[in-house]
């Protein structure tokens, strides 16, 4: 059943609520300077202003940490982007100094002159042995070029090896530092002779026999003739020695060449032992002949 006292008090209530709002609006237009409801509004701030800074100082720290989060995050990005590009640079300047390098010794190797105006056929080394332990290179040019066995490979520091093996479009170099290499040579500074021989990785080996002068740390050594054009640039004495019970002086050579940055060489052609026999049929040294390698 309808009740109507519960009607009445909702009547009243809400008639006096829209009355006090409507005292509340009249009074704030009439009222001179600040209005109630800005006074309402500032003291609000007042009352909530601590209670604003409390929340502000405790939430700064968590924003703080959350942007230095994200701050590092892209400084992260930004490093590994800057590496990337250091590496593409370092890369770009090694391509660039290999290629600088490769064309210094092949400016190098055009412009040595073999000794006695012999010919020369220039070359590139394309492949090494199938082991560090064959000291061995292969050269592209063959017997369609020119080349034959037991021709002489130099480069621009010197004696590199001589021809083994040929194909009509390759061949094969075998070089001084090989254990069955041997060659003649002659100190420039006493202008006595001797052979040297490979030990593989190790220094060159010097043996001289009935030698009359000591020979010194240093001294260059060149090919005397016999095997190959006189004059080559073959390696320095490397320790002192002087004859052993008045027979045999032996001590150690670096080779002239660096073995391990060979690229360019030249084939000498046209040249045989038979050239530096004498009359009498016996190989001579040629003391006034140039050093190639110096």
């Amino acid at each position: 059943m309808f009740s109507f006292r519960r009607f009445d008090r909702s009547t009243t209530l809400f008639v006096g609520l829209l009355t006090v709002a409507f005292l509340v609006a009249t009074f704030d237009v009439r009222s001179h300077g600040v209005g109630l409801g800005e006074t309402m509004r500032e003291g609000a701030q007042v009352l909530f202003a601590p209670l604003q800074r409390a929340a502000t100082a405790a939430t700064r720290p968590v924003v703080g940490f959350i942007d230095g989060l994200s701050d590092i995050a892209g400084l992260r990005d930004e490093n590994a982007r800057l590496q990337d590009r250091v590496d593409e640079l370092e890369s770009q300047i090694q391509e660039q100094q290999s290629l600088q390098n490769r064309l210094e010794e092949l400016e190098a190797i055009n412009d040595l002159e073999p000794p006695g105006q012999l010919s020369a056929i220039p070359a590139q080394i394309f492949s090494l042995g199938t082991s560090e332990f064959n000291h061995i290179r292969w050269i592209n040019r063959g017997t369609a070029d020119g080349i034959a066995l037991n021709q002489t490979v130099i480069d621009e520091d010197g004696l590199v090896g001589s021809i083994d093996f040929v194909t009509e479009s390759s061949a094969r170099v075998r070089l001084i530092t090989d254990v069955r290499f041997g060659v003649g040579v002659r100190n420039l500074e006493t202008n006595e002779l001797g052979t040297i021989s490979g030990r593989g990785d190790a220094d060159l080996q010097l043996r001289m026999f009935n030698a009359e002068k000591p020979v010194a740390r240093g001294q260059l050594l060149v090919t005397d003739g016999t095997r190959f054009p006189a004059g080559i640039a073959v390696g320095t004495i490397v320790a002192s020695a002087e004859t052993a019970a008045g027979f045999l002086l032996e001590t150690t050579v670096s080779p002239a060449i660096r073995v391990s940055e060979i690229e360019f060489v030249k084939v000498i052609v046209g040249w045989s032992p038979l050239d530096a026999v004498g009359e009498d049929d016996e190989p001579q040294p040629a003391p006034n002949a140039p050093v190639i390698g110096q």
